[in-house]
């Protein structure tokens, strides 16, 4: 495997049209001229999205992306990207969050989801490592965030981490947000794109950790020093941070 310093140079793509996926190579020029899981997002929104294409419609993709830090034992590192077209703008929605998903996700061999068509039923979409399954979501439909994370937990009897929507997603308001456990991406109306597509969740279980290239191991370890000793010597960020 190439040694993207970080980057898997993988992306998934998953069609809940045909119930599908394929994975892609993420070429490195791409990966150098738009780093960071907002670049790629983007990157991959300005090539397949026709920008008059309704947001609520099958022709929009929801994204999801993490930058080359995530999944590291960097420090403050664990941030998402969801990017799509806005239902509530009609521009760009990049919409953040961090929390325990963003690392999973990036365990799994992926830098890159992109979710594209509509289900004609509700669905959840399952990653572990390389394995995509399609799942019914008829049952978790109608249900809040909290409820649906458990029941998803408990049918698969593995600790999952999971990107979801409640009510307002499914019911398409323009200010509704996806929701990663306790973290949100609740900017631009991105869980209306989530319900719009018929997707209850994205579910994630990775195991790769141990796998991802790190370009120069030393000198990476030597920043990741020079940063705790920062937060160390910091009268707020060890402290209070820290817990």
């Amino acid at each position: 495997m190439a040694n993207y310093g970080a980057f898997w140079g993988k992306l998934l793509r998953v069609n809940l049209t045909t119930q599908t996926s394929t994975v892609e190579e993420i070429p490195e020029e791409v990966l150098k001229d738009f780093v960071g899981g907002t670049g790629l997002g983007i990157k991959y929104l300005y090539d397949e999205v026709d920008p008059k294409a309704d947001a609520l419609s099958e022709e929009n993709k929801l994204i999801y992306a993490v930058g080359p830090m995530t999944g590291t034992d960097m420090p403050c590192a664990s941030r998402l990207a969801v990017i799509t077209k806005s239902p509530l703008t009609g521009a760009v929605a990049n919409s953040l969050s961090g929390g325990y998903f963003p690392v999973e996700m990036k365990w799994t061999g992926y830098d890159c989801i992109i979710i594209e068509g509509k289900s004609e039923k509700p669905v959840y979409v399952y990653v572990h490592d390389d394995k995509v399954s399609f799942r019914s979501a008829e049952k978790l439909w109608g249900l809040n965030t909290v409820d649906t994370q458990i029941l998803i937990k408990e049918s698969l009897n593995q600790d999952v981490r999971i990107s979801c929507i409640g009510p307002a997603g499914e019911n398409q308001s323009l200010m509704s947000s996806i929701i990663n456990e306790a973290r949100a991406c609740g900017r631009k109306g991105v869980g209306a794109v989530m319900g719009s597509k018929n997707m209850k969740a994205l579910v994630v279980k990775g195991s790769k950790k141990n796998d991802l290239p790190i370009a120069n191991e030393s000198l990476f370890k030597e920043g990741i020093k020079e940063i705790l000793e920062a937060f160390k010597g910091s009268p707020i960020a060890y402290p209070v941070f820290s817990h």
